[in-house]
């Protein structure tokens, strides 16, 4: 089966690159990414072992998670978040981690169902500047993270980067390595912070080797997409 195939060969990715920066393996998260694939697909993965997925689109996460509720799995939403699409990332999913405004982390606290464990939410950082992307610069990220960390009915847990690609391993680790730095800066301001969320299935170990916690691998697990995305 080629899920199974390559979610082993991450998986050796990931612990090979922990090795070579002397970090255990546990420190380090697998988030499959499952946009635009069947939920069959994921249910594949599942029956790996895999229990975190990740998906950009909400409504088709949605989707996804009403028709896999029977499984254990952990859900993230890790694409853009607009202010009417607040309340079905807050009563539906597990984590966020592309949360850039006060606005939006505000509805998702009010409209988290009492029910539910707070929402696990990360901040979007624009680490590197790049032109049209999403997230907050990196110098109002300390404000903003202050801010969500006493909203109720949620838990901030760190920061997510999505940089510009790298032409090489040593580029891509320069850019990374900004991102855990802004991290520590904000564990050192008194945030109980434990999540950062980076790293792709083409610069993982690059993520890995500057402290990422947690990697969002789609393609490497699933294949190529027909979607444009």
């Amino acid at each position: 089966m080629a899920i199974e195939t390559n979610l082993q060969i991450v998986r050796t990715r990931i612990a090979q690159a922990c090795a070579s920066a002397e970090r255990s393996t546990d420190a380090v998260q697998l988030l499959a990414v499952s946009k635009t694939f069947p939920p069959e697909a994921v249910a594949q993965a599942a029956a790996c072992g895999q229990r975190d997925f990740g998906e950009n689109y909400i409504q088709e996460g949605v989707e996804k998670i009403a028709s896999l509720a029977h499984l254990p799995l952990v859900w993230h939403c890790i694409g853009p978040v607009q202010s009417n699409k607040t309340r079905l990332v807050a009563a539906h999913f597990d984590w966020v981690h592309s949360v850039d405004r006060l606005k939006i982390a505000q509805r998702l606290s009010e409209q988290r169902p009492a029910t539910l464990a707070p929402l696990n939410v990360c901040i979007q950082v624009n680490i590197d500047a790049g032109a049209g992307k999403a997230g907050v610069t990196p110098d109002e990220a300390l404000a903003l993270a202050h801010a969500i960390a006493v909203l109720p009915h949620l838990r901030l847990r760190g920061l997510m980067t999505i940089p510009e690609p790298a032409a090489d391993f040593d580029t891509a680790l320069a850019v990374h390595r900004q991102a855990k730095a802004l991290f520590d800066r904000l564990c050192a301001s008194g945030l109980a912070l434990d999540t950062l969320s980076m790293g792709m299935s083409a610069d993982l170990e690059a993520a890995v080797h500057a402290g990422s916690t947690l990697v969002r691998v789609g393609s490497a697990i699933f294949g190529g997409r027909s979607a444009a995305v």
